[in-house]
């Protein structure tokens, strides 16, 4: 019909996050967290690991061939347009169809990665606090008490599209798309099924993270050949950043 099936950037974070949800489909809650949050060597060696790595080629054909090195945003610019069906990214990208004037179960529809509906891969947004003099102290109190209120961590929210970090933020004032995200980490995190994303640097130290992406990237274009090969060079990899 002309359309793009999937919206890809060609950047290894962007890759690395599909294929988080890609793990976490192809092998499970459990299988997840043993590969990407405990780094088990098992896991990260196993058939279910080789199997993911093919399902990430089988999605990949359906990127277009421009998407190399392409913003999130543009990917996520190409769905509002109409260009391309999906993309898989985080919820962050709604606040792009917010900002385009697109309405959530009207013009687009939010939802976890197929298979994976249930559990929810997180990164959080932080603001660092540093040790600072005295006559400092209560204007940084004061910020981080705004920061952390409810009506703040809702307007920032509803804005930029994420869900608040706080899972007792009423959800009055988000869209549909919004309430079922509050929904989701709240039922994930009460289940025992909330993760951090490896891509995003949530699962293991950013030189693991890093290391990860370089991998799935190399493999994403063409560098490295097979899910055989993905898998040794992954567990090396992880191995070497260790």
């Amino acid at each position: 019909a002309g359309v793009i099936p999937l919206a890809l950037g060609g950047q290894n974070w962007q890759e690395a996050t599909m294929f988080d949800s890609i793990v976490l489909s192809t092998g499970g809650p459990e299988f997840y967290k043993k590969a990407f949050n405990d780094l088990d060597d098992e896991a990260l060696k196993s058939d279910t690991m080789k199997k993911s790595f093919d399902n990430l080629a089988k999605i990949v054909q359906y990127v277009d061939p421009n998407f190399s090195g392409r913003d999130w945003n543009l990917a996520t610019a190409m769905v509002i347009k109409g260009d391309a069906l999906v993309q898989v990214m985080g919820d962050w990208a709604k606040g792009e169809f917010v900002a385009a004037k697109k309405t959530p179960d009207t013009d687009f529809l939010c939802y976890r990665f197929p298979g994976t509906e249930g559990s929810v891969v997180y990164n959080s947004d932080m603001f660092g606090m540093f040790n600072v003099p005295d006559d400092r102290k209560a204007a940084q109190v004061a910020l981080a008490t705004a920061t952390l209120s409810k009506s703040f961590q809702s307007a920032f929210n509803v804005v930029k599209g994420s869900v608040p970090a706080r899972t007792d933020v009423p959800d009055t004032d988000f869209d549909a798309c919004g309430k079922k995200g509050i929904a989701d980490l709240k039922a994930a995190n009460e289940g025992g099924t909330l993760f951090g994303s490896l891509a995003q640097g949530y699962g293991a130290p950013p030189a693991i993270a890093n290391a990860y992406k370089d991998v799935v990237s190399k493999f994403v274009h063409g560098q490295i050949k097979s899910s055989d090969e993905a898998v040794t060079q992954l567990v090396q990899a992880i191995d070497d950043a260790r």
